[in-house]
């Protein structure tokens, strides 16, 4: 059994279709690449799965159970963490107050002694900075500190939107091989991505999204080899 299913979902923003018949799996412990252009459907895709966006057809299913109708809070719960574009951090509070802030949920709290130093160890610069403001950290900084706002909520699910997007050259491959470091941590992931070359590297399984409907599935690997994919996306 999957551990998250998407099940031909149709998706609109009111009367605009963005998704048709999307379907997809991702198992547990892997990282599966959801890869396209601007506008393909990606961040609505992941919107849908947490709950922000309620398909009109089709259904999300978390271990075989059926929550398209769950809330998004209760989707968090269950352990589906979505780290969307754009970091969404309080620049004004430290880093330590940022990762605290984040553990909204019972579990989180429970356990947030431990998590803060798992997270410490897996990124020691935010450890050096947890007393500096948010605002004041670098671009790749402030995706890392992104990333562990959402290892706070102890998910099993983590849902990544573009963590390389506005990045230099070098931090792009760095951010990405710390997203590689998670699945080996045993983290789960969908990562979604407009680079396509990196994101197919690390990835295990990658889905090809354009205007709306998935036109290619397969092992990231293939994928990298295959000639319409460098064609169109890899400048080959």
């Amino acid at each position: 059994m999957a551990l998250l299913e998407v099940d031909n979902i149709d998706v609109f923003y009111g009367d605009t279709q963005i998704l048709w018949g999307v379907s997809f799996k991702v198992e547990k412990g892997e990282i599966v690449c959801l890869l396209g252009a601007n506008g393909s459907g990606k961040t609505t895709t992941l919107k849908t799965i947490s709950g922000l966006l309620k398909p009109r057809r089709g259904r999300i299913l978390w271990k075989g159970k059926d929550i398209t109708n769950l809330p998004p809070h209760a989707r968090v719960e269950l352990g589906i963490a979505h780290i969307p574009e754009g970091r969404r951090l309080f620049p004004e509070l430290t880093v330590l107050e940022n990762l605290k802030a984040a553990a909204y949920i019972k579990r989180a709290r429970e356990k947030l002694d431990d998590t803060l130093e798992m997270i410490f160890n897996l990124f020691p610069v935010l450890k050096e900075r947890k007393n500096q403001l948010a605002g004041t950290l670098s671009g790749g900084e402030q995706q890392m500190l992104a990333i562990a706002r959402g290892l706070v909520l102890r998910p099993e699910l983590l849902m990544l939107d573009e963590p390389s997007l506005g990045l230099a050259p070098k931090l792009v491959i760095e951010v990405l091989n710390l997203v590689k470091r998670l699945r080996d941590e045993g983290y789960t992931i969908l990562l979604v991505e407009q680079n396509v070359l990196q994101s197919l590297k690390i990835g295990d399984r990658a889905y090809i999204l354009e205007t709306g409907k998935i036109v290619k599935a397969g092992q990231a690997k293939a994928l990298l080899e295959d000639p319409e994919i460098k064609k169109a996306y890899l400048g080959l």
